[in-house]
């Protein structure tokens, strides 16, 4: 599992390089078909990941490549599931709260994760089956990998004895978030809301600096694998509440139910 956490690292450490030379100019923004935004560097980070994850042995489900029909995908035991540029809307905005998002499933479930923050030179990573996460400051985006993993710190979620910090999203607090928080209220503890795009949000409760993520809208599996591979190192719980049970991926329908992310 090391060589493949290897080449995702270095994968997203050639895509946040990508990504960070569109950031600091002028660029063009497009309209996908299902509204969301898209600019040259989705492309460019797109292009850089799959030239090297084809040379795994693994097949790639992308946000920015064409899907393959289930009927091909079903017989995938393993696969890639990527998101070249998480937080689209916040590169946009220049917020600096954008992450690539690399993770590698089995059976459906997250088995790694790696999440950059290219504009924060901060790097996420587990090999879930070593119930360990570990998150380090990348100096360079042609350092070493084994010296990334030298200096890496495992990370680990914490409660607070006093504060119920509930992450949500910058662009999508909706109705149902909001009510839900409202419900946590009754536990006696202060609430406190802590804003944040991107799969950043998986990273605040996996490092202990938030209890709840609620996400009542919309996302894909590229966007929350990789955060889950995350969580579930340290034990932290992704749950889909349409099932009741952890989240799934490469299924038929790739938009994911509504799901709760805690470390409760």
């Amino acid at each position: 599992m090391r060589p493949y956490l290897k080449t995702a690292i270095e994968a997203a450490l050639l895509a946040g390089k990508e990504i960070m030379t569109v950031y600091t100019r002028n660029f063009e923004v497009e309209i996908k078909d299902d509204a969301s935004p898209l600019t040259e560097a989705d492309r460019a980070a797109n292009t850089v990941i799959v030239k090297l994850l084809q040379q795994t042995p693994f097949p790639i489900i992308s946000e920015e490549s064409r899907q393959l029909p289930y009927e091909t995908r079903k017989n995938w035991e393993t696969c890639w599931i990527v998101d070249p540029l998480d937080g689209t809307k916040e590169f946009i905005k220049k917020n600096d709260e954008f992450t690539v998002n690399i993770a590698l499933v089995s059976n459906g479930i997250p088995v790694m994760g790696v999440i950059l923050v290219p504009a924060l030179n901060e790097l996420y990573y587990t090999i879930v089956s070593e119930s360990k996460a570990y998150k380090v400051v990348v100096e360079d985006s042609d350092t070493d990998i084994d010296l990334l993993f030298a200096k890496a710190e495992s990370i680990h979620p914490k409660i607070h004895p006093t504060k119920t910090r509930v992450v949500g999203s910058r662009s999508h607090m909706n109705d149902e978030t909001l009510h839900f928080i409202e419900q946590l209220k009754s536990n006696g503890k202060e609430i406190e809301i802590v804003s944040k795009g991107s799969s950043l949000k998986f990273c605040l409760i996996a490092e202990g600096a938030a209890d709840y993520y609620p996400r009542f809208a919309p996302t894909m599996e590229w966007d929350t694998a990789a955060g889950q591979a995350i969580c579930k190192a340290v034990n932290v719980t992704v749950k889909d509440i349409t099932t009741g049970n952890e989240m799934q991926y490469n299924k038929e329908h790739l938009l994911n139910h509504f799901f709760l992310v805690t470390n409760q």
